[in-house]
């Protein structure tokens, strides 16, 4: 990163225009640039939690730097640099307050950079769905009884609330086809009875792999990387057979609750455990939804609980806190910048 930031300071030097400045921007801001590649190249898997951390710091460091330096050069070569201040600097200051991001947000935008980094796509969906995406095409027909686990809110011209972020695995495959990595993160809806950890409105990112030769090893490799990642400590999971219409073989994969460390609490039940993720490999009739050949690619697709995997981080007993819109609540986490 040394080396990185000398160069640039170099490059910046030595640039006369305002195009020699955009071509410097552009070999270490861009799309392609070395900083960008240098977060997206970075092996995580191989760091240990105190590695990665200050990988970040210093990471975040160059960026700014490099921000702060290209903009100044901007400046000089169009004759905008910004004025002296017109205020008095030796007067106190005055106590700006800041909004917060949410404990859901934080866990979301922290998943969505792990997973850009193992090549995965960060794509959107809809709230409101059709039966055929949320359901049809996932191998749940309208007589299924996987249905009835699900209290789906239906609207009256057909169309529901989006049950699982899983609807997008039948977008996504129509899409951009296979090879395919992506992950969708976003709001559910179920008529859940709320307590103290189910809520009827629910966030979710589900993830989609499918290539040729994936197998469960796929899945479990890339499940703990992430969860490594994103608590920065080695966890305790579990895979118990399950089962998804949509995958076959089908997981849950849990963890170890990290609020009691398996003692048992109210959060989980008085289990010890955690049902974070149903996970498996795509069943054959979804890649046939998805206009895939299912003789020759496979995949293996998960539904992360963003929720509960808040709770977890951050140590939240209660669901209901995260929707409850008690700003003192929000307040205890990063303030955002």
């Amino acid at each position: 990163m040394q080396e990185i930031r000398t160069q640039l300071s170099e490059d910046l030097t030595a640039a006369t225009t305002s195009q020699d400045v955009e071509a410097v921007r552009v070999r270490y801001l861009g799309r392609k640039g070395e900083i960008t590649l240098l977060r997206k190249n970075a092996d995580f898997s191989a760091m240990s939690a105190e590695e990665k951390k200050r990988f970040g710091q210093q990471f975040n460091e160059l960026k700014r730097f490099a921000e702060q330096q290209v903009a100044a050069a901007q400046a000089r070569q169009t004759g905008t640099a910004p004025a002296p201040p017109s205020i008095d600097m030796t007067l106190p200051g005055l106590n700006n307050h800041l909004g917060h991001l949410h404990p859901i947000s934080l866990v979301q935008l922290e998943l969505e950079e792990i997973f850009q980094s193992l090549g995965f796509m960060i794509l959107d969906g809809y709230h409101v769905e059709t039966d055929f995406y949320n359901f049809e095409s996932l191998n749940i027909p309208r007589d299924h009884p996987a249905r009835d686990m699900q209290d789906t809110y239906w609207l009256k011209n057909g169309l529901l609330l989006r049950t699982h972020t899983s609807a997008n695995q039948v977008r996504a495959l129509e899409h951009y086809g296979a090879p395919v990595r992506a992950v969708f993160p976003g709001r559910c809806f179920r008529n859940e009875a709320i307590d103290p950890s189910h809520e009827n409105t629910f966030y979710q990112l589900e993830g989609l792999m499918v290539d040729r030769e994936i197998s469960v090893a796929n899945l479990i490799a890339v499940m703990r990387t992430v969860l490594t990642a994103v608590f920065h400590r080695e966890v305790t999971v579990r895979l118990r057979p399950g089962y998804f219409p949509f995958v076959e073989p089908g997981f849950e994969l849990d963890i170890q609750c990290l609020i009691c460390a398996g003692e048992g609490c109210s959060t989980c039940k008085k289990s010890g455990w955690i049902e974070l993720l149903p996970c498996g490999l795509v069943h054959p009739r979804v890649l046939e939804f998805g206009q895939v050949d299912p003789d020759r690619y496979s995949g293996f697709a998960f539904g992360l609980g963003l929720t509960r995997l808040a709770m977890m981080k951050y140590n939240i007993p209660d669901i209901r806190l995260l929707n409850s819109g008690d700003l003192r609540f929000c307040e205890q986490f990063p303030a955002a910048v």
